[in-house]
């Protein structure tokens, strides 16, 4: 059975769906960690819930980037697990992390990559005038956002929508696509060749 961590800044709603999936047995793994910048972020009420260890990590503690990415790293070192889930986590992780950990970094993305990469996708989605929206879970590179993808869902971008309607309408598909993505990890179902992300049958579900 593998082991997840999960590094979350906010509320943590792509957290909780992974949690009630391992709970549900849909995906075979366990979580041992949540990662979190923000001490007021409301993740962690949902570990502790959940009897998940939490490590804070307050970016405003630390003298710099540098200082901050080396505690993060050994953090990550510590937790032992086999896969690394950012879920609504807002900083940028540092090349010597992405390396260190090369492929096992997963990322949710409220768009359609490669569109629309970095902060406020949905804003960018809505400016541009797109007809259709969606988001994307992929592996972590050294890029933004720029990763090898292994899910992607659509959906619609209606009239009279903003900000706030179309984000929740998405994020209703990150919590099932989040999920599906690190159980195809977990079974070992994911192989990547260049940039393609190919999908294996085997498991349980096969």
């Amino acid at each position: 059975m593998k082991k997840v961590a999960v590094l979350a800044s906010g509320r943590g709603s792509n957290f909780q769906a992974l949690i009630d999936a391992i709970e549900r047995g849909e995906i075979p793994a366990s979580c041992t960690g949540l990662i979190t910048d923000n001490p007021g972020a409301f993740a962690i009420t949902r570990a502790q819930k959940a009897g998940i260890p939490v490590h804070i990590l307050d970016f405003a503690c630390f003298s710099g980037k540098d200082d901050y990415e080396d505690a993060l790293c050994s953090t990550m070192r510590g937790v032992d697990a086999d896969l690394f889930v950012l879920a609504g986590y807002m900083r940028i992780l540092g090349h010597s992390i992405v390396r260190e950990f090369h492929g096992r970094i997963l990322n949710i993305h409220p768009a359609l990559l490669p569109s629309f990469p970095g902060l406020h996708a949905q804003r960018q989605s809505l400016l541009y005038g797109v007809r259709v929206s969606g988001c994307t879970v992929h592996l972590v590179d050294e890029g933004m956002d720029t990763g090898p993808i292994i899910v992607q869902a659509c959906v619609p971008v209606l009239d009279g929508d903003d900000e706030e309607i179309l984000s929740e309408r998405i994020l209703e598909e990150e919590h099932r696509c989040l999920p599906l993505a690190v159980r195809l990890f977990c079974e070992d179902r994911i192989v990547v060749e260049g940039r393609r992300v190919h999908i294996v049958r085997g498991g349980p579900s096969a």
